[in-house]
């Protein structure tokens, strides 16, 4: 005979509440038509787990019930890899009866009268399960192993009020088997944001990939994906959302009527905004202050993102919020320094050049502005002053760190700039100040010759005329 007893179950299952008593019921029936069996029943942690009846003994072809008890309560499931089980032995009894003492005796005894007749593996089910397993560090593998036992004990709703857990978690797997358990991927949360909302807030790119390929839906009244991954700083989420979603907009605005490139520039995050302007974003756009995006980033102090700003739009410089103000004044109120030249004293220092102003010149460098800031042609003061002729001010920007050889876009120096005007006196100062008189430039000009200021010759290509001019 391979068994006395059989069990009506082939594995138990045991639906675990978090701090409670816990415990599930099954049956074993006597397969013996006229004699008794004796019954022991253990697990290999009886720690975790003890049976209202150890040992038992059951009448012929009669059934008998036996409950499993979790015990003390938990806070969480003692899940284990394999699972834990009940083993299942059994001893014929001629008698029909015994002592307990004698069952423990003759169960601690190995031999031919010992019969193991089954073994019953132990899984945890419900809800508290999977919170566990959203919540734990527990590999992906055992995940797999125990969630797919868990979620028996769950109807479907709370299987959607998991889902969210494990999106926030950023479980992917996890996240794709409640959805193909019947988890409502299209749920929504207490503010009417989508599960991509949430996904994209914890900056968790595999658990966006698996709500995109699983049909999840946004609506952009409430979901601002993109400003959410704007102010994670992640490029990568941004793309993927641009290329699944056909009704993300890079110019939608926020509650505050902010773009993601506003959100961008306030935390200075350049990578983002390159990639917003890239794909059509409009770094012009004012929020409900009046504020462009150069704003933030001037009132915050980050030149780069400045940077970014004013080279994708010229006229946000020159914006005034609703309190009046532009960036450079945002950026002088919060003492952000290292902006007053990009934002205005650039622009200040190359007039004063160009109009031979000495004590404006003093004056812009005096409040930070930088000798050898360059603008949209690469020009510096010293090129504006060395094509105008103005002496004076070439003086006082060399004398303040000028350097006499910087190159402009096209390759022109300040010395080439005084040649091409024919302001001699210039020239020869730039000279005396280590400007090269053989200096090449990146189109090809002309080598300067000391015969040069006698008639100075046109360069090869006289933009800094039309420089000038425009």
């Amino acid at each position: 005979m391979d068994r006395l007893v059989k069990a009506d179950v082939k594995e138990v299952e045991l639906v675990f509440k978090r701090g409670q008593r816990n415990t599930t019921t099954f049956r074993l029936t006597n397969l013996m038509h006229t004699m008794s069996v004796a019954v022991s029943l253990t697990t290999k942690n009886p720690s975790f787990f003890s049976f209202n009846k150890p040992f038992s003994i059951i009448p012929p072809l009669s059934s008998s019930s036996y409950t499993l008890l979790l015990s003390p309560p938990s806070d969480q499931p003692p899940l284990t890899n394999p699972p834990d089980a009940i083993t299942v032995k059994t001893i014929m009894l001629p008698l029909g009866t015994a002592h307990h003492d004698d069952l423990s005796r003759l169960f601690s005894k190995p031999g031919p009268h010992l019969f193991k007749d089954a073994t019953l593996p132990i899984s945890f089910v419900g809800p508290h399960v999977i919170e566990h397993l959203v919540s734990s560090h527990t590999q992906i593998a055992e995940i797999d192993l125990f969630l797919n036992k868990a979620i028996s004990g769950c109807p479907v709703n709370q299987l959607t009020g998991l889902l969210k857990s494990a999106v926030v978690s950023g479980k992917a797997k996890l996240v794709g088997t409640l959805i193909d358990h019947g988890g409502d991927v299209n749920d929504k949360d207490s503010k009417g944001r989508s599960l991509i909302s949430l996904a994209v807030q914890a900056g968790h790119l595999e658990v966006l990939n698996v709500l995109i390929s699983s049909g999840c839906e946004i609506d952009n009244s409430v979901d601002h994906v993109l400003h959410h991954a704007a102010a994670i700083n992640r490029v990568d989420l941004m793309e993927v959302l641009f290329r699944a979603c056909k009704n993300v907009d890079l110019n939608s605005v926020d509650f505050c009527d902010r773009t993601p490139i506003h959100i961008a520039a306030s935390y200075g995050y350049t990578d983002v905004i390159r990639f917003c302007l890239s794909v059509g974003g409009n770094p012009e756009v004012l929020d409900v202050n009046r504020c462009t995006p150069l704003h933030l980033a001037a009132q915050e102090g980050h030149l780069d993102a400045a940077e970014c700003l004013l080279e994708a739009s010229s006229f946000v410089k020159y914006a005034l919020n609703k309190q009046g103000k532009t960036a450079f004044a945002l950026a002088v109120e919060n003492g952000h320094s290292n902006l007053y030249d990009l934002l205005q004293l650039g622009d200040a220092l190359n007039r004063a050049a160009r109009i031979d102003n000495v004590n404006g010149i003093k004056s812009c460098l005096a409040e930070g502005g930088n000798v050898n800031g360059k603008d949209q042609n690469g020009w510096t003061p010293l090129h504006r002053a060395a094509f105008k002729g103005r002496i004076e001010s070439v003086k006082a920007l060399l004398n303040h760190g000028a350097k006499a050889n910087l190159v402009d876009d096209n390759g022109y120096t300040p010395l080439h700039c005084a040649v091409e005007a024919g302001h001699v006196q210039v020239a020869l100062l730039l000279i005396a100040h280590g400007a090269k008189a053989n200096e090449r430039s990146l189109k090809g000009v002309v080598p300067l010759k000391s015969d040069c200021f006698k008639n100075p010759p046109p360069l090869v290509q006289p933009l800094c005329c039309e420089k000038e001019r425009a």
